[in-house]
């Protein structure tokens, strides 16, 4: 049986998001995305620092030339945590009134990140890669959402979920040239018996070292996993009293504790001191017999 535990009570006051390991310090990386303020929290310690930036900030990964990346409004942007330097790497979609959303590294440390519209106009995203040498390269057009990534254990497979549409996608992953084709869908949210007249979407998404994937359902208030290359569910782990569930990373010494942020805002008065009573918390899930793959950072 699994155990949830709630690590920092509505630590989001808008939208928790982003988590991402970083195993070398032992710590979880975190965002409150709409109004810029990153985390860094310790379970040895049970600290958590902060910091506060001016703008969306959808993601933070580690860079291994030391610091961090962070997608900030529309840019690819790197952070110095001691400092607070913020130093823009490049912009995508000027002029627009799109912002970063979702962002992971794969295996060869490449930066994939999406945007979507930040009045939630469906279609006007779009998905970026930001090479090892600096370059931005569009990878997928007319997203809703751009959200979860995911790669498969044998590096063959990318995984990618677009929230409005309610779909987890597949393609063919060419590791050393970051090229991904035949686009499929993994999983259809609209076609999974558990969620048939409910309200669920895919969000953010994590992996465990037998392929499957693990989405966070916006509106379901729970983690589901499933098998991407059959697109059968195979677990669903409720979250309590929160309803909106954004994304999950795997952490802890081995890699199998799941940590999950959620979303606070848009949420009624009278539904947070009931149902949604634990809305923008981060939770921490152990004992559920399986093990994530470490996070990768981003090489350039």
């Amino acid at each position: 049986m699994y155990k949830v535990e709630t690590v920092l009570k509505n630590v989001a006051t808008k939208c928790g998001e982003g988590p991402h390991w970083e195993d070398s310090t032992q710590t979880l990386l975190f965002v409150d995305l709409d109004i810029g303020k990153i985390f860094r929290y310790n379970p040895a310690t049970r600290t958590n620092d902060m910091i506060q930036l001016n703008g969306c900030v959808g993601f933070i990964v580690p860079r291994s030339k030391g610091g961090f990346v962070i997608g900030l409004d529309r840019t690819f942007s790197t952070l110095d945590w001691n400092t607070k330097t913020v130093t823009k790497l490049a912009e995508v979609e000027p002029g627009t009134n799109n912002r970063m959303n979702d962002g992971k590294c794969d295996p060869r440390g490449r930066l994939w990140a999406g945007t979507m519209s930040k009045t939630l106009e469906d279609f006007q995203g779009n998905l970026y890669c930001l090479d090892t040498d600096g370059s931005v390269t569009k990878k997928v057009e007319r997203t809703s959402i751009s959200n979860g990534l995911a790669w498969s254990p044998d590096n063959t497979t990318m995984y990618f979920a677009d929230t409005a549409p309610r779909k987890v996608y597949a393609f063919n992953y060419d590791i050393n040239t970051g090229d991904i084709t035949n686009k499929r869908v993994a999983v259809d949210f609209d076609k999974v018996p558990e969620f048939q007249g409910k309200v669920p979407s895919p969000d953010g998404m994590t992996i465990d070292i037998d392929g499957n994937i693990w989405v966070a359902c916006l509106g379901g208030g729970c983690m589901a996993k499933f098998d991407p290359r059959t697109g059968a569910a195979l677990q669903q782990v409720d979250l309590p009293d929160a309803t909106q569930i954004t994304s999950a990373a795997w952490g802890g010494r081995n890699l199998d504790e799941l940590y999950v942020t959620s979303l606070r805002k848009e949420i009624p008065d009278s539904e947070l001191h009931t149902v949604n009573s634990q809305a923008g918390s981060l939770f921490r899930v152990t004992g559920l017999g399986v093990r994530g793959i470490p996070a990768y950072v981003y090489q350039g």
